[in-house]
């Protein structure tokens, strides 16, 4: 699928917030929905955690400040959410069902993508990357499953008055690749 940004971006200009989100929500939605269910390791989360990202991405898209791609500004927004998400589980539990816009297109990206199937070797790795924590498992997918430059990652993982360099992202990249591979050795996936 080719990258939406053009189109959002030409949309946004034109004063289309409407069709700006609903494109970015549709053209980048399975890549958010994959991740988030990697992260939360829980299907259930990840799709009221997707709805969330959906109703904050809606919402933000006028404020977007072009700073970094829409990609990884998505996966920030997404970032968020799941945050706020494993800070309030109550708050989670008692939301009350939204029924705008936003989270019919969601609704229509969830119904899309399908589930996991586990078995065999991708199962077992998939088990090394649910022993990482989420800030680890973020970095490993927007870099490496997602492409992302290291200045977007360091844009995602940013927080308001506490960047993050790119530089730094990169040595911990290396030490949780390292992590990585002991715990493949360990479990025998590799020789």
């Amino acid at each position: 699928m080719a990258d939406p940004e053009a189109k959002v971006l030409a949309s946004l200009d034109a004063g289309d917030v409407k069709g700006a989100a609903t494109e970015a929500i549709r053209g980048y939605g399975p890549q958010v929905l994959g991740y988030l269910t990697a992260v939360l390791k829980d299907e259930d989360d990840a799709r009221d955690v997707f709805s969330q990202f959906a109703e904050d991405l809606w919402r933000g898209l006028p404020g977007f400040r072009r700073e970094c791609s829409l990609r990884a500004w998505a996966f920030k927004v997404a970032w968020h959410a799941a945050s706020r998400h494993a800070r309030d589980p109550y708050r989670r539990r008692h939301r009350p069902i939204l029924t705008t816009e936003a989270s019919k297109i969601a609704a229509s990206v969830r119904s899309t993508m399908s589930t996991y199937a586990p078995g065999g070797r991708a199962d077992r790795l998939l088990k090394l990357r649910e022993a990482l924590d989420p800030e680890e498992q973020t970095l490993l997918i927007l870099r490496v499953d997602k492409g992302l430059s290291w200045e977007d990652v360091a844009q995602v993982l940013s927080t308001e008055g506490t960047p993050v360099a790119s530089a730094a992202l990169r040595k911990r990249f290396e030490r949780l690749k390292d992590k990585l591979a002991r715990l493949a050795k360990e479990q025998g996936l590799l020789g």
